[in-house]
């Protein structure tokens, strides 16, 4: 009896999550319904795939060997289908992205029912992190990244720039005063971030010509809690403008210094790996990003 596309999808699933149990949740399926499925895959075959421990479970030498096959036939089916959706000018299939959360929430989230209504065959899958992440290790299809990029293997594509500004509450500044000097952040509360310290530089000039690396004094390890700790009246920030559009065109957050702020900007690109099969659906929603993103930044 030949094995299934399905028992194929539910052994990449279990290898990619690590357990059948992260398997079933991307797969939205139940646990022992991924289960059967690997079973009835291995007894197809013969062979064991996956040793199982209490702990976890690992490749075995031919389950290695399976995996590059099943990987290639899933993606050639996927590429089949979409050749045949071309004809019909209408892309389908899954497109996975991620992005940091301030930027998934600021301007990806508003964006995504018209390209859903523009493309309703691209299924998107929608994953969040601060950090960059490994594309192959977290199987993402393309990921949206913010500042200079280091990973030469990836293909870049540029969707534009965000200013950095630094704010406050209205609330904050009538309570401590509204500095008007370099020298006067000290007696203020500094907001930074405590693990990607890079943004810790702010387009303020120092004593030595170059960038203001400033010491946090109350400290978070992404945008989003920083940008709500500034909403909340708890001191001085300085973040990209796409996480701050409708806080300053509502006045909850207004500019501090802005006299003294040097123009400074955030790269924002979009980065992948070259996949034919993936090709299509990759640059429709990079157009479609770069045609809507400047009304967002």
């Amino acid at each position: 009896m030949r094995s299934t596309l399905e028992e194929h999808q539910a052994f990449i699933a279990v290898v990619d999550a690590g357990s059948i149990t992260a398997a079933a949740e991307q797969l939205g399926q139940t646990t022992s319904g991924v289960s059967r499925a690997l079973n009835r895959l291995e007894r197809k075959l013969a062979t064991t795939l996956l040793r199982r421990t209490t702990r976890r479970l690992e490749l075995t030498e031919e389950g290695r060997e399976f995996l590059e096959h099943a990987r290639a036939i899933l993606a050639a089916v996927e590429a089949a289908e979409e050749a045949m959706a071309l004809h019909h000018q209408q892309p389908v299939g899954r497109l996975r992205v991620n992005a940091a959360p301030t930027f998934m929430q600021h301007v990806m989230v508003p964006l995504i029912g018209e390209f859903r209504a523009r493309y309703p065959g691209i299924t998107l899958e929608l994953d969040t992190h601060d950090r960059f992440i490994d594309l192959l290790e977290q199987r993402t299809d393309v990921a949206i990244r913010i500042g200079e990029l280091n990973d030469s293997s990836l293909h870049a594509r540029p969707l534009g720039r965000s200013r950095l500004q630094l704010l406050a509450a209205p609330g904050y500044l009538a309570r401590h005063g509204t500095p008007q000097g370099l020298a006067d952040l000290s007696r203020h509360t500094l907001l930074g971030f405590n693990q990607l310290t890079h943004l810790n530089r702010w387009p303020l000039t120092d004593d030595f010509g170059g960038d203001l690396t400033i010491s946090p004094d109350l400290a978070a390890s992404s945008a989003t809690t920083l940008r709500s700790l500034a909403l909340a009246e708890q001191g001085i920030v300085c973040l990209g403008d796409y996480t701050t559009v409708a806080d300053r065109h509502d006045g909850r957050l207004v500019p501090v210094l802005e006299a003294l702020t040097q123009p400074r900007f955030q790269a924002i690109n979009a980065v992948y790996y070259r996949n034919t099969a993936l090709a299509q659906r990759i640059t429709l929603l990079l157009d479609f990003l770069g045609e809507r993103l400047s009304t967002l930044l």
